[in-house]
């Protein structure tokens, strides 16, 4: 069996706090988009538009299209939410509560850098369950104002179809991660969640949900911000003519 080369447990806290600091400027983007679209920015599905035809918001869709491909493309590999600069999952709080513990385990350095990797390799085995729901939503979000969605900042797209999907890729993904859970041979997990008082393996599949449903969020604005920092890389002659003139 090949090992996996964990490094030490300073290293993955540095490179934890290398995903936070990105996160935290992405996170500002997510934050400043919203605000520029607060004033056309959807909470369903549904298709029709407003202010703007068909033909206006087909590059708005293609450039949502674009971005979660390449985040999906990425995080379903092996290790991809482990080695993503901004989709990296923390430990839940769920299980950084240590005074609930019955155990010293959950204390122990090592022990949590495993917990934390076994977690995220289970959330990139049930981001696929994600991955049809996005793209089905690119196609039917309402986009009522696409010059301003071009405009509004490098993860506004990202924004707008986030609002309109609200819980859905954490309804998605919750059954297949609980389900992973159980099945997982690696004794981490179960022995960390028996440490618990109190908690199931619902309550960390519903944990490792939320930071899977957050993460994959980053992922997809980081990937949107460098198409519109280089529109050029999707080979889509609208796309690119539509994010130059915005």
């Amino acid at each position: 069996m090949m090992m996996v080369n964990w490094g030490s447990p300073e290293s993955v806290g540095q490179q934890d706090e290398f995903v936070m600091a990105r996160r935290t400027v992405l996170g500002g983007l997510l934050t400043v988009g919203a605000l520029v679209l607060s004033g056309c920015a959807t909470t369903g599905l549904g298709g029709a538009l407003s202010g703007g035809s068909a033909a206006d918001a087909e590059p708005v869709r293609r450039l949502m299209r674009f971005s979660s491909e390449r985040a999906f493309t990425w995080l379903v590999q092996p290790d991809g939410f482990w080695t993503s600069p901004v989709a990296r999952i923390p430990l839940p709080v769920l299980f950084t509560r240590t005074g609930s513990t019955t155990t010293r385990k959950l204390r122990d350095k090592n022990f949590q850098m495993q917990l934390q990797h076994q977690l995220n390799t289970i959330a990139g085995q049930s981001a696929g369950a994600a991955a049809p729901l996005v793209t089905q939503a690119t196609k039917q979000v309402a986009i009522h104002d696409p010059a301003e969605v071009l405009r509004g900042g490098r993860t506004a797209a990202t924004t707008l179809l986030r609002k309109s999907m609200g819980p859905a890729l954490v309804n998605a993904m919750m059954p297949q991660i609980e389900a992973a859970m159980k099945q997982t041979t690696d004794p981490t997990l179960s022995e960390a969640i028996s440490s618990l008082k109190g908690v199931t393996v619902t309550d960390a599949a519903h944990a490792l949900a939320l930071e899977a449903d957050n993460s994959i969020w980053y992922e997809i604005g980081s990937a949107e911000a460098s198409i519109r920092q280089d529109p050029s890389q999707t080979n889509d002659a609208g796309l690119i003519a539509a994010l130059k003139r915005a």
